[in-house]
């Protein structure tokens, strides 16, 4: 099966061809630094990293660009609010986006352009918009005629005429952008300088560009006219990305992009993430209270990348759950004395193949986390054998091929285990006593089907050097 991806402006799932045989151009649009990165962030950057990843596993060459908008309204008032500058914001929170996704096993882009960086390729194309009669200047601004570009909504499939029913409500036509605009519907290429603002000299006069217009710049600057994958946040389809594609086609006269692609939004307990409502969480909150960050990931690619997700406390502790399973499975060779681990080594192929399989499908995670957690718990359970039996049921050489698959694939996905530097407990600090008193707890879970409970209880054992063995006879243990 080969690859198919959903198509934002198609709205049908389409087999993937790149513009150029065996090479991806990918962009996606990256964070304002104005504060930390959110668990929104997470999500986008962990979905894109994962996407960038397996596209380079099945043979691609991807060239993946993220910008930073670092000029911004909000950069703005951040600045004022701390007697800074723009830059010092910018700056301080592109050093912490960084540090962020370090923590998450984020790869780092090919390129980091900046809005402030591309000022050039900014002005050469509203330039070329208005020489081709797509924008116009009014005391120092720049205009986009939004009316001048009939595919104008192609994208979102929202139509001017639907937008216009409801506009009047919420114009303010004392606002004087507002009664520069020969449009209510044209939105800024260039806004005139501000006192006290950051300016940059132009054909228009003093001033800097708007949100939109920088994307397009960063795309051609750095990819070309024409790109395979355009990504971000279904938040950014309108109007950022409309308007990205109004912009930048009407220049080159080419499709901007083959494909747009766009994740789902992340609710805290059913509910928006927003600071005014106390649910804002930052990465660095999550993970400096304990969080795993490989739980962080898979809670992430547990769902379907376009759907919303909801993260809650019990969504997490089941992802950690989940993550002890697959580490489990992870230091399976390491355990049983393997020093090293060989990329060269022989893999087991019918894995392999469903993985593709599973994933071809609109990068469907989910399906590929499947094909993870069965060869890890085939680990643990031969594992479990080998210490109570002395010997594995399948041959030793087909569990090293099996432990050898399941780590290249979940390096696919991003998951990392690292092997302990400490010895473990043996389960010393627990009389034999106190063992018997949790298996009994464990078993009572299980009878009432609390089943995140035993699995809290067979973990803290593990990590105490204790491995429970469950049969039909019932519960046998041992201290590793």
């Amino acid at each position: 099966m080969t690859l198919t991806v959903y198509n934002t402006l198609t709205r049908r799932q389409e087999p993937f061809e790149t513009v150029e045989l065996g090479k991806v151009k990918m962009y996606y649009c990256g964070v304002t630094v104005y504060d930390y990165c959110h668990l929104g962030h997470a999500r986008a950057c962990i979905v894109w990293d994962v996407v960038r990843r397996y596209l380079e596993f099945i043979g691609y060459r991807v060239r993946f660009v993220q910008n930073f908008t670092d000029i911004d309204d909000k950069i703005l008032n951040r600045a004022r609010q701390e007697h800074s500058s723009m830059e010092a914001v910018s700056e301080r929170f592109i050093k912490a986006y960084f540090e962020d996704m370090a923590r998450l096993k984020i790869k780092e882009a090919d390129e980091y352009p900046r809005a402030t960086h591309t000022m050039n390729g900014i002005q050469r194309l509203i330039q070329e918009l208005e020489n081709k009669g797509y924008a116009y200047p009014a005391d120092g601004d720049v205009y986009y005629a939004v009316r001048q570009f009939p595919e104008y909504g192609k994208l979102s499939g929202r139509k001017l005429e639907d937008l216009q029913a409801g506009a009047s409500e919420r114009v303010n036509v004392d606002d004087p952008e507002y009664q520069k605009k020969k449009d209510p519907f044209d939105f800024a290429l260039w806004k005139a300088a501000k006192p006290e603002e950051p300016a940059w000299e132009s054909p228009w006069g003093e001033g800097r560009p708007g949100w939109h217009i920088e994307c397009s710049a960063m795309v051609r600057d750095c990819l070309g006219e024409t790109i395979d994958i355009h990504t971000g946040g279904d938040d950014l389809i309108f109007p950022h990305h409309e308007n990205e594609i109004a912009q930048s086609e009407v220049v080159t006269g080419k499709p901007l992009a083959r494909y747009w692609i766009h994740n789902g939004m992340v609710k805290v307990n059913g509910q928006k993430m927003s600071k005014s409502l106390g649910n804002f969480i930052t990465i660095r909150e999550l993970l400096d209270r304990g969080t795993d960050p490989m739980a962080v990931r898979l809670f992430v690619l547990q769902a379907q990348y376009r759907t919303p997700v909801d993260f809650t406390d019990e969504a997490i502790a089941s992802a950690t759950n989940a993550w002890h399973t697959l580490q489990e499975g992870l230091l399976f060779g390491y355990q049983l004395g393997n020093t090293s681990f060989d990329h060269q080594s022989p893999v087991n192929n019918s894995y392999v193949e469903r993985f593709k399989e599973a994933i071809n499908d609109d990068f469907n995670f989910p399906g590929g986390l499947e094909i993870l957690f069965e060869l890890a718990k085939k680990l643990r359970r031969e594992k479990n054998i080998l210490l109570h039996e002395g010997k594995t049921q399948t041959d030793p050489t087909e569990l090293l091929k099996d432990w050898q698959t399941l780590v290249i694939l979940a390096g696919v996905l991003g998951f990392e285990a690292e092997q302990e530097t400490e010895e473990p407990d043996h389960g010393g600090s627990l009389s034999d006593a106190e063992i018997e008193a949790q298996i009994k707890k464990r078993l009572e879970a299980k009878k009432i089907k609390n089943f995140a409970e035993a699995d809290r209880i067979r973990n803290q054992l593990h990590e105490l050097g204790i491995t429970l063995i469950d049969s039909r006879d019932g519960t046998r243990w041992h201290r590793n």
